[in-house]
């Protein structure tokens, strides 16, 4: 009966084969989010002072690299100094950089200001040091006065002060 049961096991592990492929990247090589979410929000503080409010479908923060992925839609409200709401932003997804608060979105981004200003552009990047907003992609702007399009744009918080470089075609508005 021992010799049964020995000669059986023997048969069936012969017989058995891998059926599931080993990953080609190993677990220690991909890095994986310290922390997820969902339909979440982020706020930026500057000394006190409420300076963004993120929302976004999916949020993914990397404790390693010090950056936030946001993803799946973006919808950004960007405050000034004294805590007022000065520009709302809508991308696709988006970056957030611990390290200096910087923040670059893409994906059909949209810029809307409180002045009625409006830009319209694939990638944008937050300088927080600087306090200017830049792209070095296609870029529409529209404002009360004029409608500008070019290669490259710079602006403050505001979209009050902003330069479009090379620019490919420009309107006056008449008011």
């Amino acid at each position: 009966m021992k010799f049964f049961i020995f000669a059986f096991s023997i048969l069936f592990f012969a017989n058995c084969e891998n059926k599931i492929e080993p990953s080609i990247i190993s677990d220690t090589q991909k890095i994986f989010p310290s922390q997820e979410s969902w339909n979440s929000e982020i706020t930026i503080l500057d000394s006190q002072t409420v300076r963004a409010k993120i929302n976004a479908k999916y949020i993914a923060t990397f404790n390693e690299s010090r950056e936030t992925i946001l993803d799946s839609g973006i919808i950004a409200n960007i405050y000034n100094s004294k805590g007022n709401l000065t520009t709302k932003l809508t991308s696709q997804k988006g970056k957030i950089f611990e390290n200096t608060k910087n923040l670059e979105a893409s994906g059909n981004v949209f810029i809307v200001s409180e002045n009625g200003t409006n830009v319209k552009t694939e990638t944008i990047f937050w300088d927080n040091v600087k306090q200017k907003i830049l792209s070095n992609t296609y870029v529409e702007v529209k404002s009360k006065t004029e409608f500008l399009r070019g290669y490259g744009f710079e602006s403050d918080e505001n979209l009050e002060n902003y330069i479009v470089y090379k620019v490919s075609g420009s309107t006056i508005r008449e008011k």
